[in-house]
């Protein structure tokens, strides 16, 4: 049973984190995996529209995460929503360095520009954004979870879609790119970009469904 889908996450995050705490052998590596995909969302909201491919998401996450276990002992928390928020402020670091290292010498104006504030103003817009996509106003009491969390589940919704469509919906919904320049970047005419966005929100509202009725 997946971590979002429990049925008390705060119950069971409290009881996974007690267990890290006290040093169980991989409890927290198993913490840290529930969050992967969203802190991979949240990257290639900003770094597809930034810094394109010589980024990869996936090293950037990995490097988020070996940084987060290792510095563990400094999460003073207590609730999914303050853990989320502490592996944010780990990706914003490990994103500006990677900004920094990737940005060519001619665009150092550029990188003057990017500040650990501004990266982290826009992870957490992208957070908001995440939370957002799929928002209901049926949703039941029991259902009810903060906006951090709501945001991990839809990332972990996008992640099982096509490539591209999880491309599209990062470039568009996550990075506020116009459909032009996501068709340049994709290589493929505005009008197909537009019909692949829209068979993506189709099909993770369908992935939706079927998760609430699970």
């Amino acid at each position: 049973m997946s971590f979002m889908s429990n049925s008390s996450p705060a119950n069971d995050f409290e009881s996974t984190i007690a267990e890290a705490r006290s040093g169980r052998p991989d409890a927290l590596g198993d913490l840290l995996e529930r969050y992967r995909q969203y802190l991979r969302m949240l990257v290639a909201s900003q770094i597809r529209a930034s810094v394109g491919r010589r980024v990869g998401e996936s090293d950037v996450v990995q490097e988020a995460m070996l940084a987060a276990h290792r510095d563990f002992a400094d999460f003073r928390g207590e609730s999914p929503g303050e853990f989320i928020g502490w592996l944010r402020t780990i990706l914003t670091r490990t994103l500006l360095r990677e900004i920094d290292r990737h940005v060519n010498t001619e665009k150092r104006d550029v990188r003057r520009e990017v500040s650990i504030d501004s990266v982290n103003r826009n992870l957490s817009h992208s957070s908001v954004q995440l939370a957002g996509l799929l928002a209901s106003n049926q949703a039941t009491p029991s259902a009810i979870v903060s906006q951090d969390e709501q945001s991990v589940r839809v990332a972990n919704l996008i992640s099982q879609l096509p490539p591209d469509y999880q491309t599209v919906v990062a470039l568009r919904n996550f990075s506020g790119m116009r459909f032009d320049d996501i068709a340049q970047q994709m290589g493929r005419s505005s009008q197909a970009v537009r019909l692949l966005w829209l068979r993506a929100l189709k099909q993770l509202r369908r992935l939706h469904e079927l998760e609430s009725l699970s």
